[in-house]
């Protein structure tokens, strides 16, 4: 079971000297008669009051007296680097210590927005670990949390109750303040970080912008970490859908390739070869628009319905159709192209159907290498019921056909017509193993790969 704050809004803070901008009204200035104004911009007693097993204890100087800069440069020494060396978990860890050390809080937490379900869930603690452990999930719009990411400004509240939050445990802790902070990435929330302090003293506008440099390093470092898992996410679920070994079929040898993306991690190309109950040769390949998880989940869904519709219908026409309204219920938005092709028994001839891809190339033994050209139908997808058609061709003994995704070819300076001519002029009737060796030399070299690509060769062996 999961708990959550309540939706009355936070009071704005009255105790001494923050930022109207945060807490919503101008509040008078104390000062503590034994200390004077606090030394690092607020107007905390150099003593803070520190709830411990005995009661409350005082807090040395040594924290009140650091400079502003001192303090900025503290938190910003969290490198780029860092970023990447450390696990998300650890890197937090880091973050929140340092956070409550500098602001002089007891307690630190960070939630991380789920935005399909539109609640906060906390992913990092210090103080309050029991809200990660057991799991505290807050609406977005509701309690002092929610009121953060809702209005994506720093928030103060100086009374910690079942007024202001519904949370027993930040009670039950002493908090008796709290200061949050939202997370934000490129203008997109990504969740919150709020803090708390177990006595009366009030957090300042400078304790805000410390917050707020705290939660740029937070955000970069769960930015770095979703980045990674979504990576790794994809290549997991792409080397789980690739084909395994090709299937036995008499007369033929296959060759194939998939190549992620250098950077940006992998896409959404695959290719597949299977055979029907009735010894249908299937040959597929398709490009889903974008990259990361998000184009690998929608690869796997298509890849599985083409499959599924090929098992009961050798028209790959009404394979395509019928995956493109699938596509279009249970994906709208999405943009795929694909090939289908099937060769029945004997393998003399091959019939395909386009979904706006790349045409095939066709090497046959004596004659120039061919771009087989049938009706392009639209990509999957987009809803256009414009009617899709086979073309028919041969396929002899000794011929070799190549099918492709954009990433093998495609060059920022150069025409497409251009690029599928280059491609058409290398591919020759040999060896699939052979053919598709050379043509990665030729069209990819040393360069870094700018997008995914999939190449799928196959040979049909001499009489």
């Amino acid at each position: 079971m999961t708990r959550s704050e309540s939706s009355s809004a936070a009071p704005a803070h009255s105790g001494d000297g923050p930022d109207p901008s945060i807490t919503g009204r101008p509040t008078p200035a104390p000062t503590n008669p034994a200390t004077g104004p606090d030394l690092a911009g607020g107007h905390r007693s150099a003593h803070s009051l520190r709830a411990g097993p005995n009661g409350w204890q005082g807090k040395g100087t040594s924290d009140a007296v650091q400079s502003r800069d001192e303090q900025l440069r503290d938190l910003q020494a969290v490198s780029d680097a860092a970023l990447s060396r450390l696990s998300a978990d650890e890197l937090l860890g880091t973050l929140l210590d340092r956070v409550v050390r500098i602001v002089d809080a007891d307690t630190a937490t960070v939630l991380l927005l789920d935005a399909a379900a539109g609640v906060l869930a906390a992913r990092a603690s210090r103080g309050v670990e029991e809200e990660v452990r057991q799991g505290v999930r807050i609406p977005v719009g509701v309690g002092f949390a929610g009121r953060i990411a809702a209005e994506r400004r720093p928030v103060m509240v100086d009374r910690v109750d079942s007024t202001t939050v519904t949370n027993p445990i930040l009670w039950e802790r002493g908090i008796q303040v709290m200061l949050g902070v939202p997370l934000l990435a490129a203008g997109e929330l990504l969740g919150v970080l709020h803090v708390g302090r177990c006595g009366p003293s009030p957090f300042s506008s400078h304790d805000s912008e410390i917050l707020s440099v705290a939660a740029e390093r937070v955000a970069a470092a769960i930015q770095t970490e979703q980045r990674r898992q979504a990576q790794d996410a994809a290549a997991a679920l792409i080397d789980g859908l690739r084909p395994g070994p090709a299937p036995r079929c008499p007369g033929f040898e296959f060759a194939t390739r998939y190549l992620p993306a250098e950077r940006g991690g992998a896409g959404g190309d695959w290719y597949d070869l299977f055979l029907g109950e009735a010894g249908q040769l299937w040959i597929v390949i398709g490009d889903v628009e974008g990259h990361g998880l998000g184009a690998a989940v929608i690869m796997g869904r298509a890849q599985s319905v083409i499959r599924a519709y090929a098992s009961f219908d050798d028209d790959p026409a009404a394979v395509l159709e019928r995956a493109d309204r699938t596509m279009q219920r249970f994906d709208p938005g999405t943009l795929v192209t694909a090939i289908c092709a099937v060769m029945s028994p004997p393998y003399d001839h091959m019939r395909l159907a386009v979904a706006g891809h790349p045409p095939p190339v066709l090497a046959a033994p004596g004659k120039p290498a061919e771009l087989l050209a049938p009706p392009i139908g639209p990509p999957l997808g987009l809803g256009i019921d414009s009617g899709r058609s086979v073309q028919k061709v041969p396929f002899p003994k000794g011929a070799t056909a190549v099918f492709y995704t954009d990433g093998l070819i495609e060059r920022p300076d150069e025409p497409m017509d251009v690029s599928l001519d280059r491609l058409r002029r290398n591919v020759r009737p040999e060896p699939a193993e052979d053919l598709c060796r050379d043509l990665l030399r030729r069209h990819l070299g040393p360069e870094a790969l700018r997008d995914d690509a999939a190449l799928l060769a196959v040979h049909a062996l001499p009489g």
